[in-house]
């Protein structure tokens, strides 16, 4: 069933949700199948990289149909635009929730943009995350390194943040860095402990695929509603597809190679989903 992101932090109460990034159909029906084999709701979330890859219209063709058919409560949300068109663009193709990311921009800024983005979200039905703080991209895999883009979340900011914007959900920056290939991440989780106590908003965490797991059960158990998952989804997927090829070097079916990819991705969400049970 399609619902937005609002919808479900109502309806699953004291539940974190996990949202994961999505490339095409293939990661979308495996998530959404192990959604639906362990009775978990579950966001969709497209990046800049997908809809640069495929456009708006044409993924949003795709997904919605696809959580209006499932078993499971599925959002479809667009993750991380800084731009009123590309936002709209997505509420208007029946995206349900939406996040503006003007983390990157002055505090005022980002709250005067961040409320003309609710004003028309709200007239939609349509849920809309921010940020505050930066939660920046790892440069280094190695290790959780910090680049100059990042900047963690400063509680009493937050708190104002949100009484000015009103949103339905908040990431914060705690000590997850996007595209971590190693779960090396090292969380603050007195920071996130102070932002809880002092903003009454769903809080959500970025860059969880560089959290430890036993991290990532913590973070579900102290209050954290959103999780967002992608590069370990990504790399699950594409270690699939190498796999095959180095078996079968004159394999060419692309459909071929995605079935194991598939099976592959629906099991490691599985995984997910149950460490956050």
């Amino acid at each position: 069933m399609l619902v937005n992101t609002k919808y479900l932090f109502d309806e699953y109460k004291n539940k974190c949700i996990l949202g994961f990034n999505i490339f095409g159909y293939e990661d979308a029906y495996a998530i959404i199948k192990a959604a639906e084999d362990t009775n978990n709701p579950v966001i969709l979330m497209t990046n800049r990289i997908a809809i640069e890859h495929m456009p708006i219209p044409v993924i949003a063709g795709m997904l919605i149909p696809m959580a209006e058919s499932s078993k499971a409560h599925v959002s479809v949300h667009l993750d991380h635009a800084e731009k009123l068109e590309t936002l709209l663009l997505a509420m208007d193709n029946g995206y349900t929730s939406v996040m503006f990311d003007g983390s990157r921009l002055p505090y005022e800024e980002n709250v005067s943009r961040t409320c003309r983005v609710v004003e028309y979200a709200r007239k939609r039905n349509v849920s809309v995350e921010a940020e505050i703080g930066s939660i920046g991209y790892s440069d280094d895999n190695s290790a959780c390194s910090r680049p100059s883009d990042s900047r963690y979340t400063d509680a009493d900011e937050a708190k104002r943040f949100y009484e000015a914007t009103q949103v339905d959900a908040l990431a914060v920056a705690v000590g997850t860095l996007h595209r971590m290939t190693t779960q090396s991440a090292v969380l603050n989780f007195d920071l996130l402990k102070e932002i809880r106590e002092k903003v009454d908003v769903p809080l959500v965490i970025h860059g969880a695929s560089g959290v430890r797991d036993e991290d990532l059960v913590k973070l579900a158990k102290t209050g954290v509603r959103k999780i967002n998952i992608g590069t370990s989804i990504r790399m699950t997927f594409g270690e699939s597809i190498r796999s095959t090829i180095e078996k079968d070097p004159k394999i060419f079916d692309r459909i071929e190679m995605f079935k194991p990819a598939m099976e592959a991705v629906y099991h490691e969400a599985v995984r997910k989903f149950r460490l956050i049970d």
